[in-house]
């Protein structure tokens, strides 16, 4: 029971999920049925297995929300902000509930009690029809449809029934419903439906898992035939169609199946569609088919097939068929899916990439060895190695990979919900979902992107009001996007509000003694001071924002994956927060260069091209690359390497965020798989060092910070063109 409790936590917070997003794309789109049916079958697989579990405030509560999303698919009730928002709601609630089962409770709190009950409220009036409703329902009912065209042409009702597992326990009888039935009129047929009982070793005698489909002969109502449920309308799943319904409606049963191993004949019976005394007749003249002759080495045409032979034989209409034969096709997609994926736990994925991290090292000490020892066949055989180890890491790491569209797909709740709350009209706007990051960063990048977007929609956009006299629409737009470039992730978080108020922020700054009133700042650097600790341009606090807590940890945190967030903005047209990360936090491809002694490793996705430069000028840091003026910086004097340079450098050009910078070094050593290992906690403010890794010989390794030097690179250059405008001559490679 527990590994089934588990498996349900986990399926179950994935339907939720699908549920809430289904939700905030119906408020969109009211008119997509599709969703909708989507919406209730994620509610409907929660609710089934919470029954199996025996975890009974999650199956009352989802029971309800069933009802009220049934309505909505049968069009009695509209599609509303107001519904949507309850619905939102309740997918709240119900993952509280799954906390409270996750964590071995047997029952929620009281304030949890008080918040569901306060949602089923809500929900009754949603599940009670209005008298409009009523006599519409009354009207279809009594109508009297001419055979042919797109009807079914039966002279039954069909009834179809699942009994929730409470039943019994209610002191009911599900044979009993099925007499009293008969008191209304003739049962022509009735075929009972065990799918849901579970092996004899799990079942419990005190909960019901049967189900019916019951053709039934009678001049009563609908409204007659539902009342026979009545005492058990909230434990059971209902379905009644009428004699001569329309063909759409048994189409619709077929696709709101919820068995899953059927036969294309059983499906046809158990929506109704034809009887079991026709489906064994068909059968019987499936078998009595004459085999065609086919001559030796020829393949045998397949023979009728039944949905043929029904159709042909006039017993149901091709329509219906091809429904049911849809259904099978999905419901064997869905298997042939699901037998392709494996659950792995994340420490064991960890786990194994540790594993492949020390595989590298050994891998690349193995290859030194046999280098030194100058023997061909072990020269080869290593090399051998060393590429089956580099396949077995590039494999590892994908299984670690995973789209950032999940990471996305969450804001659409928040600034669904966030823009009520604060009375302003905004959009959300995805685009790069399909993006794939390391696992490990999509988890930890979800905060400051929340708070990024939290900010944009608070300080960003303008009231509707205010945009409208500046010449805008009415709704501002947040937008997420994503994409690779050189090796690293790209993370846009961008509004069209207001910008940020460059004299408001400088004026904030001096108040707070940030800066001098008589400092002169750039344009960026005052932007820039929005990541100070404590920094905050609010007038007033706000549930959202306001009290200076949250940029500076934003940078912090992102900072810490290895990774650099920076902002531009206009004002008057909006902000851009561009976050720039590792793809991996793992192994990666460096590109391995030497001063004096030591050795560096460069990221291999920042390298663009190496160049050779003998007696290399000391007097300026820059140089002419095929006519572009190229910064650089001299490695021996960054981290103050003693002896002297070699007469022939080398120098990397590596590129960043769209600026390119050079690397001097002494000597160029080639690719290697770099393993990459943390600083420890003594250097937390290390600048333009990213990590370490070990080589084959067992030395240490740095592993440069490309992004910081292009930075200081840049920075240092610019100061020294202000400061001496007119004394630089480029010189030429």
């Amino acid at each position: 029971m527990d590994e089934l409790t588990s498996v349900f936590i986990q399926e179950g917070r994935e339907q939720l999920q699908a549920m809430e997003d289904g939700l905030l794309e119906l408020e969109q789109n009211p008119d997509n049925h599709d969703n909708i049916n989507s919406i209730f079958r994620a509610a409907h697989t929660v609710k089934r297995p919470s029954g199996v579990i025996q975890c009974h405030f999650i199956e009352r509560c989802m029971h309800q929300v069933e009802n009220v999303l049934d309505r909505l698919r049968n069009s009695e009730i509209q599609v509303s902000s107001d519904l949507t928002g309850l619905l939102l709601r309740c997918c709240d609630q119900l993952s509280s509930l799954m906390d409270v089962l996750e964590a071995g409770q047997p029952d929620p709190s009281a304030d949890t009690k008080a918040a569901g009950d306060a949602l089923l409220v809500e929900l009754t009036g949603y599940m009670a029809p209005s008298a409009a409703q009523s006599s519409a329902m009354v009207e279809t009912e009594v109508e009297i449809h001419s055979s042919g065209g797109g009807m079914m042409i039966t002279d039954a009702w069909h009834i179809s029934v699942r009994f929730g597992p409470n039943v019994l326990r209610g002191g009911m009888d599900p044979l009993s419903f099925i007499r009293y039935l008969s008191s209304l009129g003739e049962i022509l047929g009735l075929e009972t439906i065990p799918d849901a009982m579970p092996p004899a070793a799990d079942m419990d005698p005190e909960s019901c898992y049967l189900g019916f489909e019951i053709r039934l002969q009678t001049r009563a109502s609908k409204a007659d035939i539902e009342r026979v449920f009545n005492f058990c309308a909230d434990d059971c799943d209902l379905r009644i169609l009428p004699p001569d319904s329309k063909l759409a409606e048994y189409l619709k049963l077929i696709k709101e199946l919820p068995e899953d191993d059927m036969r294309l004949g059983e499906m046809l019976v158990r929506c109704g569609a034809l009887t079991q005394a026709e489906l064994d007749q068909g059968l019987i003249s499936q078998q009595a088919a004459p085999v065609p002759v086919v001559e030796e080495g020829e393949e045998a045409p397949p023979g009728p097939q039944i949905g043929e032979i029904l159709v042909d034989n006039k017993v149901v209409q091709k329509a219906v068929v091809d429904a049911a034969v849809s259904k099978q096709t999905q419901v064997n997609e869905k298997k042939a899916v699901e037998a392709r994926l494996i659950r792995v736990q994340a420490d064991k994925l960890d786990q194994l990439i540790d594993l492949v991290g020390e595989l590298v090292i050994a891998g690349a000490s193995a290859n030194l060895l046999a280098t030194r020892s100058g023997e061909g066949d072990l020269i080869e055989a290593t090399s051998v190695l060393s590429r089956l180890v580099e396949n077995i890491r590039d494999s590892a790491l994908q299984l670690r990979m995973v789209q950032i569209g999940d990471t996305f797909n969450r804001f659409n709740r928040v600034v669904r919900d966030v823009s009520k709350e604060i009375g302003k009209e905004i959009e959300l706007v995805i685009t790069g979902a399909e993006t794939e990051l390391d696992k490990t960063v999509v988890e930890k990048i979800g905060d400051p992107l929340m708070h990024l977007v939290r900010n944009c929609m608070d300080h960003g956009i303008e009231p509707a009001a205010v945009r409208e006299a500046n010449g805008k629409e009415r709704h501002g737009t947040v937008e997420l996007n994503a994409y690779h470039d050189s090796g690293s992730i790209v993370i846009e978080v961008v509004d069209d509000g207001g910008g940020l108020p460059r004299d408001k922020i400088l004026k904030k700054a001096i108040e707070k003694g940030l800066v001098q009133p008589t400092q002169s700042l750039s344009d960026q650097e005052i932007i820039n001071l929005i990541w100070e600790p404590g920094f905050s341009t609010a007038d007033q606090v706000t549930n959202l924002s306001g009290r200076g807590v949250g940029m500076d940890v934003v940078r912090r945190n992102i900072q810490s994956l290895r990774g650099n967030c920076d902002v531009s903005s206009v004002e008057g047209e909006g902000t851009t927060f561009t976050i720039r990360l590792p793809l991996t936090l793992a192994i990666i491809d460096g590109f391995l260069v030497g001063v004096g002694k030591a050795a560096y490793v460069i990221p291999l996705d920042a390298v663009v091209e190496c160049i050779e430069q003998k007696n290399l000028t000391t007097d300026r840091n820059f140089l002419n690359l095929r006519g572009e003026a190229l910064p650089f910086i001299r490695l021996r004097d960054l981290f103050e390497v003693p002896g002297e340079a070699p007469p022939r450098e080398s120098i990397v050009v590596v590129q960043f965020a769209g600026q390119r910078a050079g690397i001097v070094v002494d000597q160029l050593m080639g690719e290697f798989q770099t393993v990459i290992k943390p600083l420890g906690v003594m250097f937390p403010h290390l600048r333009g060092i990213g990590g370490s890794t070990i080589l084959g010989s067992g030395e240490v390794a740095l592993i440069l910070d490309v992004s910081a030097l292009v930075h200081a690179v840049s920075q240092s250059e610019e100061h020294r063109l202000l400061a001496r405008p007119a004394q630089h001559k480029i010189s030429a490679v």
